[in-house]
């Protein structure tokens, strides 16, 4: 049904109920600064997916858990038979995160299906809204755990086995806080959207409200090791060094300028960065780096890791050192499903919002669940970009118009029942 001819036309949700609880949750591990710490399948966490699943009950939904976690509550639709239209993202956050990464996703969710029992809407389809499991990876690897189980990026059981700094697993601990449910298939998902604060700059400097996402980045993440010789920082002439960390700089910028060279959409990151022997009069023998690599599609991933390679080749064959390069993370770039994205597209601009295509730069849930079921995200903007800090902000005006998107959506998606 087209929504701008729907009895539900007019239907908006609550702002305000949304902010308040998202504001209720965020007590739940609080931060003096502002922020939240809530990780992963801890008591904390226990206690915000408690609080979820209260609420879900309040608004009359059934409660499913499965074998790693993740929290389905589901309002029931005309017809049950139909694969269920699910929104949904993830509650745990950083240690040192914020009140909307993750928990906007659920919550607006939440307020969904708030909206749509006030109004006493019908739907022939079920909605879900999904808590995921362990999407942030700051307790267990791999990070987005629950999706990827859900999607069968990885086993249940490998996962299940994954264990913390003190040696804790993710089963120990989801029988600990006493969300381990049964094993099974993942069920069939009719179409699934995903509504999320950008976690960068873009829409905000663009000066729009929603960011129509169109896929998410491919990710190549690499081990670089530099090997060369520490040697006196006094007596070795500068002719006759094998200085490492020379190198090493030297391919920091070729990775600046491998992204710089494909805008808009790439990105390379230098993040970590090892030294040996790390001593202030020793030239450094040894530099062990960390390189991200990011880009739309396979074919200008594939261009930036060959870019890479040849950098070091030629510094490595320059400087008289040897340099290793190891891939130890590939995320294949997800396209999300065009007719959800034109819906969002269509949406926003029905409701008089400004938007703009984006890419999501960032990994999220709905790149493992658009592997298996039609999906798509709603971006809106965050303050100054920041997100997985304690001062991530985003304004309560934003937030409404991101959900009104995603009701819209979701109600075109699951059929309004007259």
């Amino acid at each position: 049904m087209d929504m701008k001819s729907s009895p539900c036309a007019a239907l908006r949700i609550d702002g305000a109920r949304l902010w308040q609880s998202l504001m209720e949750l965020a007590r739940i591990g609080a931060t003096a600064k502002g922020g939240v710490c809530r990780i992963a399948l801890t008591d904390l966490d226990r206690q915000g997916r408690d609080l979820f699943v209260h609420w879900a009950k309040e608004a009359g939904c059934s409660i499913r858990i499965d074998a790693i976690g993740n929290i389905f509550a589901r309002r029931a639709g005309q017809d049950e038979s139909l694969p269920p239209v699910m929104t949904g993202s993830h509650i745990d956050t950083q240690p040192t995160g914020g009140k909307f990464d993750g928990n906007y996703g659920v919550l607006a969710g939440l307020e969904v299906l708030r909206t749509l029992n006030v109004a006493g809407v019908r739907t022939r389809a079920p909605i879900e809204v999904a808590v995921w499991t362990n999407e942030e990876g700051s307790r267990f690897v791999p990070v987005m755990m629950g999706s990827g189980v859900f999607a069968g990026a990885f086993t249940l059981e490998h996962a299940l086995a994954q264990c913390d700094a003190q040696g804790v697993s993710v089963g120990e601990a989801l029988r600990a806080i006493g969300y381990a449910g049964p094993a099974g298939p993942a069920p069939a998902v009719g179409a699934y959207f995903e509504a999320h604060i950008e976690q960068g700059p873009v829409l905000e400097n663009h000066g729009r409200v929603i960011g129509v996402v169109t896929a998410a980045l491919g990710q190549r993440w690499y081990d670089v090791t530099v090997q060369g010789m520490e040697a006196h920082a006094g007596p070795t002439p500068m002719e006759l060094r094998r200085d490492a960390l020379l190198a090493a700089s030297e391919l920091v910028l070729q990775v600046n300028r491998i992204a710089v060279e494909r805008r808009p959409h790439a990105r390379s990151t230098v993040g970590t960065m090892e030294l040996f022997p790390n001593s202030r009069n020793v030239i450094p023998g040894r530099v062990r780096f960390s390189v991200d690599l990011r880009a739309p599609d396979d074919e200008q991933l594939l261009d930036m890791d060959q870019a890479l390679r040849a950098a070091c080749a030629r510094v490595a064959g320059e400087r008289g050192l040897a340099i290793d390069v190891e891939q130890v993370v590939y995320f294949p770039p997800q396209p999300f499903t065009p007719q959800l994205v034109q819906a969002v597209r269509a949406n926003a601009d029905d409701l008089g919002y400004s938007s703009m295509d984006v890419v999501s730069g960032a990994g999220h849930d709905a790149v493992y669940v658009a592997r298996v079921a039609p999906a798509a995200m709603i971006f809106v903007p965050c303050d100054d970009g920041i997100s997985h800090n304690e001062i991530e902000n985003a304004e309560p005006e934003h937030l409404e118009a991101g959900c009104n998107v995603l009701l819209r959506a979701m109600l075109a998606a699951a059929e309004v029942v007259a």
